[in-house]
């Protein structure tokens, strides 16, 4: 076997290495990590407003979830300074997590009324849109926004 003479040209460039699957699962964590505060501080928020306190229980009751993966998650609400509680306490929102709660439940609303301009039914925009929300852009929320005012859905 003859091996090829050298050339004298450059090598083409290696086009970088795509990044592991790890990183994949890191973000997609992260960005999960990110829902699950806004759908916690929503529905704290929502507690609040109507029932003038919120609970473990009332939450683990709301998604169907355990008390310890409430406390885990309110826990990690604390640390990432949106919540405050102490054992055996009512939990209450920072102004940054009201703020956050504010702005998941404009945005909510927002997907829903978007999704009732296109024809689809108010039952199932609320259950779509809980899944839709944490996954769109400001410019794509704001095309939604202008849709839903052109079809009058909503007010501008």
């Amino acid at each position: 076997m003859v091996a090829n003479p050298p050339s004298n040209e450059p090598r083409p460039s290696r086009s970088p290495r795509p990044p592991r699957p790890a990183a994949y699962h890191a973000d997609v964590r992260r960005a999960h990590a990110e829902e699950t505060a806004e759908d916690y501080v929503e529905a704290i928020a929502l507690l609040i407003d109507t029932k003038g306190v919120a609970r473990v229980k009332d939450l683990a009751a709301q998604f169907g979830v355990s008390h310890v993966t409430v406390s885990r998650t309110i826990a990690r609400l604390v640390r990432d300074g949106l919540a405050e509680t102490e054992p055996y306490k009512p939990i209450t929102l920072t102004p940054q997590g009201r703020q956050l709660a504010e702005q998941s439940r404009e945005r909510h609303e927002l997907v829903v009324r978007f999704l009732i301009a296109l024809g689809v039914d108010e039952d199932t925009a609320r259950t779509d849109a809980e899944g839709i929300e944490h996954h769109v852009s400001s410019a794509t929320l704001e095309a939604m926004r202008r849709l839903a005012e052109r079809s009058g859905v909503i007010e501008s």
